[in-house]
Formats: structure tokens, C-alpha cells, sequence
């Protein structure tokens, strides 16, 4: 059976292990766009570390959780946000200002919306985690 999302159902397992108090989950199928989007979590102490494994098919990926992950998913559809509206998609998404992050597609690449308000860009939002 194919997934139709594979990048929530990885968020998912994330905040699932974490609300179960595990150390450590293996995640698959494994994308290009996981693994950018665990950089970023990385980055900000969400997670600790991961490693992509390599199976000869999709790959899988070993993460290695901080225990600071109170909620995190997929946005869905992919919302496009102008420079301008961030403060209306954070009050939508996270608990409070300045807790947590979106994780916004824009045509720099990934990143947090903290990021992308710095450059002044607008994007397509991804995920959130607080």
C-alpha cells in the first residue's frame, strides 16, 4: 500500500515515540525532504541527531529524539503564505510567539519562518513543531 503522506506520518511517529518516552525510532520510507526537514528540527534542539540508512530501496532513517517535542505535523494542503502574513499563520499553528517553528518551502530552500521573515520571503508551509 503507498503512503499518501510520508513526511506526516514521520512527524507523526516522531511525536508518538516522544509522547511514549523513547529514545530512539527508525523512520521510513526516507526523502530528501525528511531528512531537510530533520536538519532543521536539528538546528533548533528539537531532535538530537539522525543518520540515513541505506536498505537498497527508500532508505530508512535513525533518529535519536531530545525528549523536546511537545507537537509536530505536517501542514496540509501546503499553504501559500505571503512575506506579509506570518504573524497570522504562527497564531493558526503555534502555542504562543516565540515558541516553536513553521517549517516554510520557499525559493531559497527550506527553513523556519523566523528565517524566512528575516529575508523577506514568502513560501509554502510544511510542518510546525513546538
Amino acid at each position: 500500500m503507498t503512503r499518501v503522506d510520508p513526511l506526516a506520518d514521520a512527524l507523526n511517529a516522531i511525536k508518538n515515540a516522544e509522547m511514549a518516552g523513547k529514545r530512539e525510532i527508525t523512520i521510513y520510507p526516507a526523502s530528501k525532504l525528511l531528512l531537510r526537514v530533520l536538519e532543521i528540527m536539528q538546528k533548533h534542539g528539537y531532535i538530537k541527531e539522525f543518520e540515513f540508512i541505506d536498505d537498497g530501496r527508500e532508505g530508512m532513517v535513525r533518529v535519536v529524539l531530545a525528549g523536546t517535542v511537545t507537537k509536530c505535523g505536517a501542514i496540509r494542503p501546503r499553504y501559500a503564505v505571503k512575506k506579509d502574513e506570518w504573524v497570522d499563520w504562527e497564531k493558526q499553528y503555534l502555542p504562543a510567539r516565540g515558541i516553536g517553528i513553521l517549517i516554510v518551502s520557499t525559493p531559497e530552500g527550506l527553513m523556519t519562518h523566523e528565517e524566512a521573515k528575516q529575508k523577506g520571503l514568502g513560501g509554502r508551509l510544511i510542518a510546525y513543531v513546538y
